[in-house]
């Protein structure tokens, strides 16, 4: 198998669809998050995006593509697939789903869903300037290493909350990937690459699932 095909299994080892089927959720806002995986120079990479310094929420905050589910929207697939259309020019038709991850409950109370994907190392991303800043891509490999890796006692989707600072080589900006955004950047990574971080991360590897469920069902009941 290449490396995607590897990636690909090593997703569909730990995650089941079935699992998130059988949750009952309750009737809160939702959204999506899209997690764009793709491969360079035998590599598996991470695309990120800055959000505009002009929103009103997160301004200037490092992000995966996503955002709120619409009346219009089939599923949290659709939904993480139009938003990422519309902030970075994305098709659905180049975007390669690999699974649903399970859904967390940010600290506003959103149930949102990230959705991992593959997509074409040659995609140009599009920014919608009123959304987006700017994209960059960093190895997936670098939110398993404790050298640019902070974390913090603060309470976050599980454990600690975590922080990188990550240096772009290509244009010497240096980037804060922090809270939601990093411990799901940190989820994708132990999972496709099948290896636990240089850090602490707060689940349980060998069933990550059953932990991200105990999460889950400990947060809607506060609700």
């Amino acid at each position: 198998m290449d490396l995607k095909e590897k990636t690909i299994a090593s997703f569909k080892k730990y995650v089941s669809g079935d699992e998130f089927s059988q949750l009952k959720l309750p009737v809160i806002p939702k959204a999506s998050v899209l997690i764009p995986l793709l491969v360079r120079d035998g590599q598996l990479r991470l695309l990120l995006t800055v959000r505009s310094i002009h929103l009103k929420q997160h301004a200037g905050e490092v992000c995966f593509p996503g955002g709120k589910s619409e009346s219009g929207d089939r599923d949290e697939v659709h939904t993480a697939l139009r938003e990422a259309e519309e902030e970075i020019g994305l098709p659905p038709d180049k975007v390669e789903v690999i699974c649903k991850l399970f859904p967390v409950i940010n600290k506003t109370g959103l149930l949102i869903t990230p959705v991992v994907a593959f997509i074409e190392d040659s995609f140009k991303a599009s920014p919608n300037t009123d959304e987006v800043s700017e994209v960059f891509t960093l190895p997936l490999e670098f939110f398993t290493k404790e050298a640019d890796h902070s974390g913090y006692p603060v309470p976050s989707v599980f454990g600690p909350t975590h922080s990188f600072m990550y240096t772009d080589p290509s244009t010497g900006k240096i980037h804060q990937i922090w809270g939601l955004t990093a411990a799901l950047a940190i989820t994708a990574a132990v999972l496709a690459l099948g290896k636990k971080p240089e850090f602490e991360i707060g689940f349980n590897l060998d069933n990550p699932a059953s932990g991200f469920k105990d999460i889950l069902n400990r947060k809607l009941s506060k609700l």
